[in-house]
């Protein structure tokens, strides 16, 4: 194998030849072997770092502090990677020390070694195009990586809030398949009052859409960023004008509406949008664990629980009770919930841990909230496409559970009074009566009287006194 020798503060180094990256990734590599987990995991934050390396060199270019030819080639390395090529290159950790300069110097390297090739050079002849002098210009890992990691968040979100509206029309539909479905409401575990299975549905699809509107929220927050603050906030080595104009064309390359931070020190240290954003992810992980433990309560037994729906069977639930099917869509959504909820506690013990002008802990931050972005996706389409779809009401179980509740004796409340209806529930709950058999052996209401009360159209909105 033929290899190259690169040089950095520690002493040589030698890499394959044909190595994109270079000596400092290699040496992050060789140190943080830890969750196994690489940059190249997650296409959306390489994509955000191509961008803000595209935005700087765009600035150090009109700024007569970068050559034109070498802004081309770094220009065209940086689309190249935002289409696609080379991501397979970024190797090093998410987590790691330094704060995330590993991941700042694998960006760097690789986009220098591709811009290389462009102008006709082998990989590692940096005399021509250097890592830092060149592709890192007027920049410190301390203002591109968390640039970066803001653009890459709201890329990331992007097919997290695709997953959830999708999810959220699933639901909606079988709203309306279920709007006639009459079933009994229950708090505590305890029956209610009834309601339609439609309802319910229709609830879960409100309660995750109010989601999207947060994560929306959320990533508008994430548009104030502190590029050309360099290495504390104070923008030490660029032009006057390079922080404005560098923010301009990062908002032009990626879309999205960056602003520069109205205090570039504040905003280099301060974790507060991150946490933000973690806790509206957790928010949604709990919401959709919830609606799991739902349907699992729902579809349970069949036979001695609630039985009121039947999940799609998606694999045998044992390897000794035969014909026995267990929900294993909604557990999944559970423990991929749990994880969330445990990845917002380590962003947030990251975010405190900041010291004075900078946060070391900030790659664990980025890789909690890129895994949990990961997992939330795909568990809203697994959840969606292997489980909502295909659930069935089972209309007979619902109206029996209906017909044998003491629930119902709330919608007649109004008319034979609380106490009367205290007594008749005590006397069904021990006799086995049911409430419509006792209220009308005490003349208390007629059965015509009892038709109209219990009807679904009287017991499911609010009512005119008649």
């Amino acid at each position: 194998m033929t290899t190259r020798i690169e040089h950095d503060l520690l002493g040589d180094m030698s890499l394959p030849a044909d190595t994109w990256y270079g000596v400092q990734t290699q040496r992050a590599v060789d140190n943080f072997a830890l969750t196994g987990v690489p940059i190249s995991h997650f296409p959306h934050f390489i994509n955000a770092l191509a961008m803000v390396k595209a935005a700087a060199a765009s600035a150090n270019r009109d700024l007569g502090l970068l050559a034109p030819h070498k802004a081309a080639a770094i220009l065209s390395a940086c689309e190249e990677i935002t289409d696609g090529r080379l991501h397979a290159a970024f190797v090093v950790d998410l987590i790691q020390g330094g704060a995330g300069t590993s991941t700042n110097m694998n960006a760097n390297e690789v986009i220098a070694n591709l811009a290389l090739e462009q102008l006709g050079h082998p990989k590692g002849a940096y005399e021509y195009l250097h890592p830092n002098d060149d592709v890192n210009k007027s920049q410190s890992t301390n203002d591109a990586y968390p640039t970066a990691v803001c653009v890459g968040l709201q890329l990331a979100t992007e097919p997290l809030i695709a997953a959830i509206a999708s999810l959220k029309a699933a639901l909606e539909a079988k709203g309306r398949e279920f709007a006639d479905v009459l079933k009994m409401g229950r708090t505590q575990l305890q029956d209610a009052v009834p309601m339609t299975l439609g309802q319910e549905f229709d609830a879960f699809a409100v309660t995750l859409g109010e989601d999207i509107e947060r994560l929306n929220d959320v990533c508008r927050l994430l548009c104030e960023v502190n590029l050309g603050g360099t290495a504390i906030g104070t923008g030490i080595n660029t032009h006057p004008d390079y922080a404005a104009l560098a923010v301009r064309y990062l908002a032009e390359i990626s879309g999205k509406p960056i602003v520069p931070a109205a205090n570039l020190v504040e905003a280099t240290s301060d974790m507060g949008a991150f946490v933000l954003f973690s806790g509206v992810l957790k928010r949604l992980a709990v919401k959709l664990s919830k609606i799991a433990n739902d349907l699992r309560l729902l579809s349970s037994g069949p036979r001695t629980g609630f039985g009121e729906i039947h999940l799609p069977p998606m694999q045998p639930g044992s390897s000794i009770m035969p014909g026995k099917v267990n929900p294993v869509i909604p557990e999944a959504v559970n423990q991929v919930a749990y994880q969330v909820i445990g990845n917002d506690l380590a962003v947030t013990m990251a975010a405190e841990a900041g010291q004075l002008q900078l946060n070391a802990m900030e790659p664990l931050i980025v890789y909690n909230l890129l895994n949990s972005l990961k997992m939330l996706g795909a568990a809203c389409h697994m959840f969606e496409t292997r489980c909502i779809r295909g659930i069935r009401a089972d209309r007979e179980q619902c109206q029996a559970h209906v017909d044998r509740s003491i629930g119902v004796i709330t919608a007649l409340v109004p008319h034979i009074g609380y106490a009367n209806a205290s007594r008749i529930a005590a006397q069904a709950l021990h006799s086995g009566a049911t409430v419509r058999e006792l209220v009308i052996g005490e003349g208390l209401l007629s059965a015509a009287q009892l038709d109209l009360l219990l009807s679904p159209q009287s017991m499911l909105a609010p009512q005119r006194a008649a």
